[in-house]
C-alpha cells in the first residue's frame, strides 16, 4: 500500500475516512475555500467530478482558512456553501491546515512528494494535486489552473 493510501481524514461529517478507500481511483485533492476569488472553481471542479467519476475519477475538498481567513465557517456553513451554492457532490473533508507545523498528513505527503514554486509550501487556496490509481502523487496545479485546464491532464491518467 502506498503512502497515500495508508492516511485518514474526517470528512466534513465528522466521519474518519481512509484514503485505501480511493484505491484504484485517480484521485484530484483540492484545498478549498468558500469566500475566496477561486471559489467559484467548485463549480468546475464538479463538472470534472460528474463527468469522469464513472471512469474512476474521485475530488476530494479540503476546506483550509490559513489563506486571508476565506473559510470562516463551521461545518455547516462549508457545507451549505459547497452544496447550494455549487452543487458539490465530491466528497468534502474537516477543515485542515495545508503549511506549517499543524499540516494534515494528506498534504505533508503531497507537498513532499510535488513541491512547488514554494518548495514545501502551498501559495493559495485551490491548489489542486493528481494522484494516480496506485496512489502516487502525479501532478500540482496552481490555484490558476481551472478545471478546465486540467481535464487533459486528467484525461491521460484516467
Amino acid at each position: 500500500m502506498t503512502p497515500f493510501h495508508q492516511l485518514d481524514a474526517i470528512s466534513l461529517s465528522g466521519q474518519l475516512i481512509s484514503m485505501a478507500d480511493y484505491a484504484g481511483k485517480l484521485v484530484l485533492v483540492v484545498n478549498t475555500a468558500s469566500h475566496c476569488g477561486f471559489t467559484p472553481q467548485y463549480a468546475g471542479l464538479e463538472a470534472l467530478y460528474k463527468k469522469y467519476a464513472a471512469e474512476g475519477l474521485m475530488v476530494l475538498g479540503f476546506p483550509c482558512n490559513q489563506f486571508g481567513k476565506q473559510e470562516p465557517g463551521d461545518a455547516n456553513e462549508i457545507a451549505q456553501t459547497c452544496h447550494i451554492n455549487y452543487g458539490v457532490s465530491f466528497p468534502m473533508f474537516e477543515k485542515v491546515e495545508v503549511n506549517g507545523p499543524a499540516t494534515h498528513p494528506v498534504f505533508r505527503l503531497l507537498k513532499d512528494e510535488l513541491p512547488g514554486v514554494l518548495g514545501g509550501r502551498i501559495k493559495w487556496n485551490f491548489t489542486k494535486f493528481l494522484i494516480g490509481r496506485d496512489g502516487i502523487p502525479l501532478k500540482r496545479f496552481a490555484p490558476v489552473s481551472t478545471p478546465q485546464k486540467m481535464e487533459s491532464a486528467i484525461l491521460a491518467a484516467l
